[in-house]
Order: structure tokens, then C-alpha cells, then sequence
């Protein structure tokens, strides 16, 4: 990757200069690269410029297919998104693609034990918090927690199997024996399951400290203040 960014970096150093000569404002990181403009009018201009400058003169390729127009709002650089403001956000695609990682490794089908899968979780949300530390992104943090905890239950209900091992467990964790049976009889999803007052009870935060879990909002709020 640093190899591909340093060829990108002495390829487009013409196309930096060129941009600057030109008074655009812009971001480039190896053949990722954004121009800001104040309208669509002008974007659309800027665009058809700046590729018949790459083609025609630096005789390089442009993937069209990931080129547009648009608002500054729509459009992702490096995962980020700038919002309204100048703030930096997360972009949706890196939060789909975060949360596909998220599936895969809580998925029983690996035949993972639950501290192998947290272990595993812990690496992929300190480096994942570590990159977007500069987005304003306290809230999301905070969502992404909850729904990681819930595939968390999830998970923990599916690797007990059972009815009667559920039952166990939910007994083991606080839960009364009727209600705990209840759940574990219950013929519902493991997903809606994961939801209920008796899977809080006894998989609460408590549980995830036993479990040793990083949490996305506190890993967030320690590298925003360092």
C-alpha cells in the first residue's frame, strides 16, 4: 500500500501543482482526490478539466465510474466525510463495511469461543476508533456500542444451544427461574431473543466487563483527548 501511495505521490505531483496554479482547493492521498468548489455548475467544469489534464497531458487512466459531482456531504475521502460546519463525520460506507467485519466475527458458524471472538472484536474497534478519532462521532460510537452488545447476547444465546442450557445460564446470571425458562422456551428469533429484558438482565454491562469488551465510546473519548 505505502508503495502504491508513494508511485500515486510522484505520478500526480504535476496534477498538485497544476490544481494550485489553477487556485483550487483540494485533498489528494495517492490517486484519491477531492476539489472543492461552490457549485454544481462549476464542479461539473472543474471535474472535465481536471480529466482531460490527467489524460491529455499526464496520459494517465481516470476510473469515471467513481467520478462525480456532488454535494461536498455525499462525497467520502479516506472514510471521512466533511459535514456541515467543516467538521470531519464518518462516511456510510465505512460504517457498512465496519459493521460487516462486526458480522463476520461474531458469526457462530466460525466456531470461535466468546473470549476468542471478544479478543478478536477488541483489535479490529481499538485500531477502527484509532483512524477515525477526528470525526465528529461521539453518537455513533455510543450506537455502534449497543448493537455490537446486542450481536454479543446474540451470539452467547445461539452457542448455548439448549433450551435447558439457556435456562442455566440465564438462571446463573440473575435472572428468575420462570423467566428464564420462559426465554429459553420461547420459539423467537435469536435476534429479537437478544432484545429481551431477560438477556439485559443477565448479559448487562457487568457481563461485558467480565467479558473484557472496548468499548467504541470509551476508546473514542481517550484518542479524541490524546
Amino acid at each position: 500500500m505505502e508503495r502504491v501511495a508513494s508511485v500515486a505521490n510522484l505520478l500526480l505531483d504535476d496534477l498538485d501543482k497544476e490544481l494550485e496554479r489553477r487556485g483550487h482547493r483540494f485533498c489528494r492521498y495517492a490517486d484519491d482526490c477531492n476539489l472543492y468548489v461552490r457549485t454544481v455548475k462549476a464542479g461539473e467544469r472543474v471535474m472535465m478539466s481536471a480529466i482531460h489534464y490527467l489524460e491529455g497531458t499526464l496520459k494517465l487512466k481516470v476510473n469515471r465510474a467513481k467520478s462525480a459531482v456532488a454535494h461536498v456531504w455525499a462525497r467520502k475521502f479516506l472514510g471521512y466525510r466533511l459535514l456541515n460546519g467543516g467538521g470531519l463525520g464518518i462516511a456510510p460506507k465505512s460504517l457498512d463495511r465496519l459493521k460487516s467485519k462486526l458480522r463476520r466475527i461474531t458469526r457462530r458458524s466460525r466456531g470461535k469461543s466468546l473470549p476468542d471472538v471478544v479478543a478478536e472484536l477488541n483489535r479490529l474497534i481499538r485500531g477502527w476508533v484509532a483512524y477515525f478519532r477526528l470525526a465528529q462521532a461521539g453518537g455513533k460510537m455510543g450506537e455502534l456500542d449497543q448493537w455490537l452488545r446486542r450481536k454479543l447476547r446474540c451470539l452467547k444465546l445461539k452457542q448455548c444451544k439448549r433450551a435447558s442450557t439457556i435456562g442455566q445460564f440465564l438462571q446463573e446470571r440473575g435472572v428468575k427461574r420462570d423467566a428464564a425458562w420462559t426465554l429459553a422456551g420461547s420459539g423467537k428469533g435469536w435476534w429479537r431473543l437478544s432484545k429481551t429484558k431477560q438477556s439485559h438482565r443477565a448479559m448487562g454491562m457487568a457481563w461485558f466487563k467480565e467479558l473484557g469488551l472496548t468499548s467504541f465510546a470509551d476508546r473514542y473519548a481517550l484518542e479524541s483527548t490524546t
